[in-house]
């Protein structure tokens, strides 16, 4: 008998001021065990390497130019806006992922974790972040970082600034709204379990964010 699939994705809290300012935000995450048997730093598996080649080959220039104007990457440029992001200098994920697809004429493998999670948001258009579960405390939420707070825990943090809308548990801030999560939370090639998760903002159906989950986690989970 296989083994079950990803279960329900888990809804994160958010602090109170930033459910008040926005009212679309939702932080969903599920957790996982790896099955896959190769280092999540390393190649990927055929059916993973195949399935990035035929991204590579179905997103082409005209796709690119009209991206922006799709509901879903249109809802996270609004939603850049609302936050003080200008989406013109920092691209929302999808759009930035299909520039560096045009730039170097195919989507470029990062690693097996890195190609699983780029192959769910050029599918659905929605981000997915993945976190060592071994470094978390508590449920992850939403809240704004203090001045001068770190980003996780590691010998030497990056500080961040007060204000900032970041990704967090119980005990630290892992990672900035549509940021990179912080070092010693990121998942090792050997990484067991992993907590996966994902943003949605209004305009964005949450079955694409479910999806995007689902898809990721069903990958990884794959022996």
């Amino acid at each position: 008998m296989s083994e079950p699939g990803p279960g329900a994705p888990v809804q994160g809290w958010l602090a109170p001021e930033v459910e008040r300012e926005l009212p679309g935000l939702r932080l969903l995450s599920v957790e996982l065990r790896v099955g896959r048997a190769a280092a999540l730093s390393g190649d990927s598996p055929p059916d993973i390497a195949g399935r990035l080649r035929e991204l590579s080959s179905r997103v082409r220039g005209a796709r690119a130019i009209g991206i922006r104007t799709e509901p879903v990457p249109s809802a996270y440029r609004v939603f850049f806006r609302h936050i003080g992001l200008d989406p013109d200098l920092q691209r929302t994920p999808v759009e930035a992922a299909v520039l560096e697809r045009m730039l170097h004429g195919g989507f470029l493998s990062g690693g097996m974790l890195e190609d699983i999670l780029l192959i769910a948001l050029i599918d659905t258009g929605v981000p997915v972040w993945a976190l060592d579960s071994a470094t978390l405390e508590g449920p992850l939420g939403i809240r704004a970082s203090s001045e001068g707070e770190p980003l996780g825990h590691s010998p030497d943090p990056p500080l961040l600034p007060g204000g900032r809308l970041v990704v967090a548990d119980s005990s630290a801030a892992l990672a900035p709204l549509f940021g990179e999560c912080a070092p010693g939370h990121r998942p090792r090639g050997g990484t067991g379990r992993l907590t996966l998760f994902s943003l949605q903002v209004a305009g964005v159906p949450a079955l694409y964010v479910e999806e995007a989950l689902w898809s990721s986690a069903s990958a990884l989970e794959a022996s």
